[in-house]
């Protein structure tokens, strides 16, 4: 995608009420380009916005990622307001810190339902106009998680491995149509992810997994002391989409590289270690 220069950009920014997407539409407004933010809760938005930030080219959408026909006019109205449509930023999501055995099955489809199913209608209803302009650049957020996992985390880790996924596949599609995808894999950011109106807990636990309690307590407490500066996160999202240059995969923090080096080191050992016994189940080579 040509990042356009002679006009205001168009985004389309899922989950901006809080956190790094609330930075990333505090940033586009400041460069004067027009966002389309939705959220559960515009007037939280707003709010969080304050009135330092210039607002006039903001269009607050309240949507259900979770509703194919909400997300649909929520992109149609974007398109109708601003004239079309550049960048569509996939970065709604919660967390979740419980064993497997923990999470119920409701837990398991509110969670997939917001990071994969709504991402899934959010790039359906996106998708053809972006194709029909040859142009448009898609940002799906995931996290270091979507590519490693650690105890505690299954459910989440689950959901961020099925964007990941799912954009690599996306990627290879869309090439062809001029639309770029980034797969965004933050660490631990300072924001509020980990503040319980971010991080939802299993309604029952049990005594067997005392260790993902000390976990979970250790979790709330590093509310504030993250890596990570959500200032420069987005600066950097922007920035990539801006220049149009950088890999499929943007790894943000250094944590967030200390774990995916990590797991890239542990599944080469893994393949070393399978390099004999991997062939043995082939059918014989012809002669």
């Amino acid at each position: 995608m040509a990042f356009p220069t002679d006009r205001p950009a168009t985004w389309f920014v899922t989950g901006t009420s809080r956190g790094l997407g609330r930075e990333l539409v505090r940033q586009l407004l400041e460069r004067g380009d027009g966002v389309a933010a939705t959220t559960r809760s515009s007037e939280r938005l707003l709010a969080a916005l304050g009135d330092d930030v210039d607002t006039t080219r903001l269009l607050p959408l309240t949507v259900d990622l979770r509703d194919e026909e909400q997300v649909k006019q929520a992109v149609r109205r974007t398109t109708d307001h601003f004239g079309g449509l550049d960048v569509v930023v996939n970065n709604a999501g919660y967390g979740f810190l419980g064993a497997v055995e923990e999470t119920s099955g409701q837990d398991v489809r509110d969670m997939l339902d917001v990071q994969v199913v709504g991402v899934w209608n959010v790039l359906r209803a996106a998708l053809p106009v972006l194709r029909e302009q040859r142009a448009g650049h898609i940002v799906n957020v995931s996290s270091v998680l979507g590519l490693t996992a650690v105890p505690g985390w299954a459910l989440y880790c689950a959901g961020k491995f099925a964007l990941e996924g799912l954009s690599e596949a996306l990627a290879a599609e869309a090439a062809d149509f001029g639309i770029d995808v980034t797969i965004v894999e933050p660490g631990y950011f300072r924001t509020d992810f980990l503040t319980q109106d971010s991080l939802a807990l299993p309604s029952a636990t049990t005594e067997h997994y005392p260790a993902l309690r000390e976990m979970v307590e250790s979790h709330l407490k590093l509310q504030g002391s993250q890596l990570g500066d959500p200032v420069k996160g987005a600066a950097a999202i922007i920035d990539r989409v801006r220049t149009g240059q950088g890999p499929l995969r943007q790894v943000l923090g250094s944590d967030s590289h200390a774990y995916a080096t990590a797991k890239v080191q542990a599944l080469q050992a893994n393949l070393d270690a399978t390099a004999d016994s991997a062939p043995t189940t082939d059918f014989p080579a012809a002669a």
